[in-house]
């Protein structure tokens, strides 16, 4: 008998113990269930749903909703202190106070037998497995440590710069430490030259003058290639050097032959990639369907190379993959996942050569949606090799000595299979945001030549589009066939943020009405309204920031971005792990031979595996944006003085962040240095605003500045401001009345004036700065 309450419908509290009891397991549709509520009492519940988000009591997680502030099974934490009786307490490392209060506790359980590598203390990150604790005081939370992740660092990273008299001094990589040198005494250098890459422990001193340090480790010098990354690489604790027993791996591995497989080698799939791509790991080829049930239908397969044959489970291999996580890029060096002879190698799909993949079938119908998928074990044998803008000229009609040939009897079913799939893509309607990439070009001396944003073609559409594809069926055959595996998914935005996004559109005059489910369609058609005008980039900006960052978990709940339901990794195997689990697991499901997941792979490791190499993709992504920086502010270093035109990309208290747009660097302008009146920063509109003038500087607008410092070391570039800010017509009324034009948004005058009067008089409340976090397929 379902549980009701006196008046027939549930109580708040029971619907709260309900969801306490399964956490992020139900939706609205096992709530209805468990309560015997009908179709017209959904109405209802979905009110109080709505009224408990609000009020913070629960939280949506996809289409599983939670008790607010409750913690999943496993989660990465940062070890913070001891209770009174000596026991290590953590905090998870990512939680948004704003949203769920402060971070709850988590009691550190230390067995009596320590099991290798979890040996822990204070400030070290650590992988826990949690479970609740009522009975814990204070510490709503017990954990057991699975893995260190991070230990605790107290050496400095710098570049050591000598000194003639003996000695030098340390420059510090880290931007929150730029201009921090620490002195280091001539018997404390251990040898090191000037130029290099040295790891320091800080030494107590007394009395005034620079703090001290003593070098502990020559890492590397900034006169040798490839200097710059090393600096991240170290930074980041990037694993560099695999494992002797991971290489011996390697070169003992033999090349892929028939045995249990099919053969493909006729087929002509060829590989189209960027044109300095050292490895290729995905080859395609379409044509029309021969069957008449499928008129005006494509049939697209999709190769991807057979790594799992290589990288066995619980190999050496296996254990240096899944400590790096995914391949590393920087501008002048790749640090791989894998070995060269794997990953340039025996599992490149090399033009000519008989390789091993893992392939899809897939059937598309004519209004380009998928039919029907099948998986394969194949040897094939890569019919071209491409880059995108050969590819696309030679559509365009300017095909060169190779794509010629190629032209009518692959090229163009390609991109006739594409058109179709294009359709689909276009009805599903995923995020359409415009955020181009810049691509740094370096000289032969490892300096920045220039910097481009390549132009976005329809080759790359295609390839993206038929990866896409592959990836939901991937997906789609392991939950068929009930097996573990790594979704991508991607969380839609909080309420809090798409309240905020919503306040900041009304300043621009632009309606934002969600009305039932939160779609990527809502923000597309905002992003439709701006395109052309002065301030596209800026409401671009902002819906980025809006959004949360997409992850790898072992429970599903979906793509937002992408806006599907189920989303896996599975093209990419040479250069992330997460495709290496997916591929195993489709061989296991699948019955197609060697290296197959293992059975005692459950929901429960795959977690742990989910939340590491989501952590190593977040690392990987801040060492190339810093690499980035590094590069782009040695590139500037000697420009001192100049001025550029940029854009504010940026708004803290502290001051502005401005992108340059001719080299996309970033770099400061203190708030100190803006004017002679005070700056308060108002968060709906992401400005800040002069109390007595009313000018306003706000992110996305167009300015002038001339570069004052450049810390190339630590990649941080300080600006002066040349424009002046924007500032509103006298008569006009944010609400009501005329409106305001879209390119000077704002309150009147009037108002500007009695918000600053509240502000200086402290009756206005103080905003909070948030930067929001990208979305990757």
């Amino acid at each position: 008998m379902k549980r009701k309450h006196d008046h027939g419908f549930p109580s708040r509290e029971a619907i709260v113990a309900f969801i306490r009891a399964h956490p992020g397991k139900i939706g609205t549709r096992e709530i209805a269930r468990e309560f015997g509520l009908k179709n017209a009492d959904r109405a209802e519940l979905r009110r109080i749903l709505r009224d408990l988000a609000d009020e913070g009591v629960i939280a949506k997680r996809g289409r599983k909703i939670h008790e607010t502030a409750v913690l999943p099974p496993t989660v990465i934490a940062d070890i913070t202190g001891r209770d009174t009786d000596g026991e290590l307490l953590a905090a998870p490392t990512e939680w948004d106070t704003e949203q769920s209060g402060p971070a709850p506790k988590i009691r550190i359980h230390v067995p009596r037998r320590l099991q290798p590598g979890t040996a822990a203390g204070v400030g070290d990150r650590a992988l826990l497995r949690i479970e609740k604790a009522d009975d814990a005081e204070g510490a709503p939370y017990r954990g057991r440590i699975i893995k260190i992740i991070d230990q605790a660092r107290t050496r400095v990273l710098g570049i050591f710069r000598k000194l003639p008299g003996g000695g030098g001094l340390l420059v510090p990589v880290d931007k929150k430490q730029a201009g921090r040198e620490l002195n280091i005494a001539p018997s404390d250098t251990a040898g090191a030259e000037d130029g290099d890459l040295i790891s320091v422990d800080p030494i107590r001193s007394r009395g005034y003058g620079l703090a001290a340090g003593r070098v502990k480790e020559r890492l590397g010098s900034l006169a040798s290639e490839k200097a710059i990354s090393l600096i991240a690489i170290h930074a980041h604790e990037i694993p560099q050097a695999f494992s002797p027993s991971a290489l011996r791996e390697a070169e003992a591995a033999e090349p892929a032959t028939l045995k249990g497989r099919e053969d493909w080698r006729d087929l002509p799939l060829v590989t189209i990639d960027p044109p300095d791509a050292k490895d290729h790991d995905d080859a395609v080829h379409a044509a029309p369907d021969p069957d008449p049930n499928n008129k005006g239908g494509y049939i697209v397969h999709v190769a991807i190379a057979d790594v799992a044959f290589y990288v066995r489970p619980g190999s050496a291999l296996d254990r240096d993959a899944l400590m790096r996580g995914n391949s590393v890029y920087f501008p002048d060096r790749v640090v791989p996942m894998l070995p060269e002879r794997i990953s340039n190698n025996l599992c490149s799909l090399v033009p000519g050569e008989a390789r091993g993949a893992l392939a899809v079938r897939l059937v598309i119908g004519a209004d380009g949606r998928k039919r029907s998928h099948s998986f394969h074990r194949v040897l094939m044998r890569s019919a071209a090799k491409l880059h995108y803008a050969q590819a696309q000229a030679a559509i365009d009609g300017r095909p060169d000595d190779t794509t010629g040939p190629l032209l009518e009897p692959i090229l163009k079913p390609l991109y006739a299979a594409y058109a179709l799939v294009k359709l689909a893509r276009d009805e599903r309607d995923p995020l359409d945001l415009d955020l181009p990439e810049r691509k740094i070009l370096l000289k032969a001396d490892g300096t920045v030549d220039r910097v481009i944003v390549p132009e976005r073609l329809d080759a790359h559409r295609l390839i993206e589009e038929f990866m896409i594809l592959a990836n939901v069926a991937a997906a789609e055959m392991l939950e068929k066939k009930a097996l573990p595996l790594i979704y991508r998914v991607h969380d839609e935005p909080t309420q809090e943020k798409v309240y905020n996004l919503q306040e900041f559109l009304k300043t621009l005059d632009l309606p934002f009405a969600k009305t039932g489910a939160l779609r990527p369609s809502l923000f597309n058609r905002v992003l439709g309204q701006v395109r052309g005008e002065d301030y596209e980039p800026l409401v671009n900006e902002v819906v980025l920031r809006s959004q949360a960052q997409a992850e790898y978990s072992a429970e599903n709940y979906g793509h937002f971005g992408l806006n599907l339901r189920r989303y896996a990794h599975f093209t990419s195997p040479i250069r992330r792990y997460a495709d290496l689990v997916v591929h195993r697991a489709l061989i296991r499901s699948l019955g197609l031979g060697e290296g197959a997941l293992p059975e005692n792979e459950t929901l429960e490791t795959l977690s742990e595996v989910a939340a590491q190499i989501s952590l190593t993709e977040r690392r990987a992504m801040k060492a190339e944006r810093e690499t980035a920086d590094r590069l782009i502010a040695h590139f500037l270093a000697d420009r001192i003085g100049a001025t550029f035109q940029g854009r504010i990309s940026g708004v803290t208290r502290s001051g502005l962040f401005v992108k340059l747009s001719d080299t996309g660097a970033d770099g400061l302008i203190p708030i100190r240095t803006l004017g002679t009146e005070y700056f308060n920063y108002d968060e709906t509109r992401h400005a800040l605003v002069g109390s007595r003038s009313g000018a306003m500087h706000r992110l996305g607008d167009v300015v002038d500045v001339r570069l004052v410092e450049a810390a190339p070391v630590a990649g941080a570039l300080r600006f002066e401001l040349l424009s002046e800010g924007q500032s509103i017509p006298r008569g006009r009324k944010r609400d009501g009345g005329k409106a305001l034009p879209k390119s000077l948004p704002g309150r009147s005058p009037r108002e500007k004036v009695r918000k600053a009067r509240k502000e200086k008089s402290g009756k206005a409340k103080a905003g909070r700065s948030k930067k929001g976090k990208s979305w990757k397929r």
